[in-house]
């Protein structure tokens, strides 16, 4: 059945792999299956060296050019980080390792047939580079289980905070108190060579993924319920389990949980939470502070905020013109909306030039799972008019939905209403790639990072 199973993927991947990459999955999935820090250890020798080949036959040739605009516009469009997990093509969208969201669907191994992908084959697959076998990611997932529970002084941590802190804060906070078990400053404080700090980075970055189900629900449930907590259901796999002890067990919300939480793990390096988490990392920071301080930045409005602004904004919507309004009321919205100053929240994107990947399986959920859902009406309205408005402007480059315009409805339809919550989930997702990078950043002895700076003074007299 496996052979079978086998055959049937490498079929699914004729439109982008050659005969090489097909005999090496093959010949993967059907062999023993090795363990995660085993294919880890094999990989890393190779990679070290292809990053030295690179730099000695390439360091000094230049990446692109910088202008003043980028100076001064936060190094948008600036060339500066190597980010192996994930890179964002304009017009396929996300990329991890290689393959696209479609590719991901059917190659990574889900929980039932025909379900979503489960996170944990995304995080073998971007910490290693291989699609796993459907044994890697049972045995990866009983890993994360063993390593789940939380210490039993974060409840008491959190507790202490006003009852009115943000669950972001929270977070934030419950991360940080966990610190005090990491494998990588022990082993730093007691002289471990710098060729071996992947492995403990590893070792926390595993357990701080393992953990964070079991702190958010502790948020949610104590923040939004009676505080009663939930116990984890042994049987379900990581996302599902972070859904349950929050209080949800229908198996569509189940799904749901694994769709959102494999979707928001990575988008390449650059955006603020990626890029926050890599430059205290670099300073040899542990993984615990290293993503604290990420998710500091992901609770920043712009950044981890706008799924809850396009829901705002539907609900405004729904309020003024009714749940079913026509294509003419909606045309006519949009444009007031134009006309008044403001933009239309969930479109548009700095890098992609066609809808989201992510928004278009979020759409592929609901026409399965909730049809006739009036707020995935009205959200399906606006896909049908928005972008030819925006074209119509003259200044949109992408009119196309991104990622947020779609994950809070479906979160609404589940039962998941606390809004201010919703940036948690979407921090639980976004440590898979944060952190499979980290351990990648540490086996490859990427340095310190320090860009130079300038005054207005200095651009002034440059241009002068």
């Amino acid at each position: 059945m496996r052979g079978l199973s086998v055959l049937r993927t490498l079929a699914s991947r004729t439109a982008r792999a050659d005969a090489d990459v097909f005999l090496d999955y093959a010949r993967r999935s059907l062999s023993t299956d090795a363990g995660l820090k085993e294919v880890l250890a094999e990989k890393i020798p190779e990679q070290q060296e292809r990053l030295k080949a690179l730099k000695k036959a390439h360091g000094g040739k230049e990446v692109g050019k910088i202008t003043a605009d980028m100076v001064i516009g936060g190094m948008r469009g600036i060339t500066g980080l190597l980010w192996e997990t994930s890179l964002l093509d304009p017009e396929e969208g996300i990329r991890f390792r290689g393959y696209s969201i479609p590719e991901c669907q059917k190659l990574l191994p889900a929980a039932q047939q025909g379900g979503e992908p489960l996170p944990e084959g995304l995080l073998w697959l971007l910490l290693t580079g291989e699609v796993p076998t459907e044994g890697q990611v049972k045995g990866l997932s009983e890993e994360l289980k063993a390593r789940a529970k939380l210490p039993g002084h974060v409840k008491g941590v959190l507790a202490a905070l006003p009852r009115d802190t943000h669950p972001m804060v929270q977070f934030t906070v419950g991360i940080s108190s966990l610190q005090p078990q990491s494998a990588f400053a022990k082993a730093y404080s007691e002289g471990i060579s710098k060729l071996k700090y992947w492995e403990p980075t590893l070792e926390d970055s595993l357990t701080l993924i393992a953990q964070l189900p079991e702190l958010a629900a502790l948020i949610y449930r104590t923040t939004y319920k009676s505080g009663e907590l939930i116990a984890a259901d042994p049987k379900l796999d990581w996302a599902a389990n972070l859904a349950h002890m929050m209080g949800f067990n229908d198996p569509d919300a189940l799904e749901l949980m694994r769709l959102y939480q494999t979707i928001h793990t990575d988008h390449e390096g650059g955006n603020v939470s990626a890029h926050t988490s890599h430059v205290v990392a670099s300073a040899l920071s542990d993984p615990y502070l290293s993503f604290a301080a990420g998710m500091c930045g992901l609770a920043g409005p712009l950044h981890g905020l706008a799924n809850q602004e396009v829901l705002g904004w539907l609900f405004s919507v729904r309020k003024q013109l009714g749940t079913d309004p026509s294509k003419d009321e909606v045309e006519k919205f949009v444009w007031d909306t134009l006309k008044s100053g403001k933009v239309v929240p969930g479109y548009g994107h700095a890098v992609l030039r066609k809808t989201d990947p992510r928004y278009a399986c979020q759409r592929e959920f609901a026409l399965k799972k909730l049809p006739d859902d009036p707020m995935f009406k009205l959200v399906s309205k606006f896909f049908e008019v928005v972008p030819g408005v925006l074209l119509q402007t003259g200044k949109v480059k992408n009119p196309w939905p991104n990622v947020d315009a779609h994950s809070g409805v479906l979160l609404q339809y589940y039962g998941i209403t606390e809004q201010n919550f919703y940036t948690v989930l979407f921090g639980v997702s976004r440590a898979i790639g944060i952190l499979s990078q980290g351990v990648w950043s540490r086996a490859l002895g990427l340095p310190i990072e320090r860009p130079k700076s300038v005054t207005m003074d200095v651009l002034e007299k440059k241009f002068a």
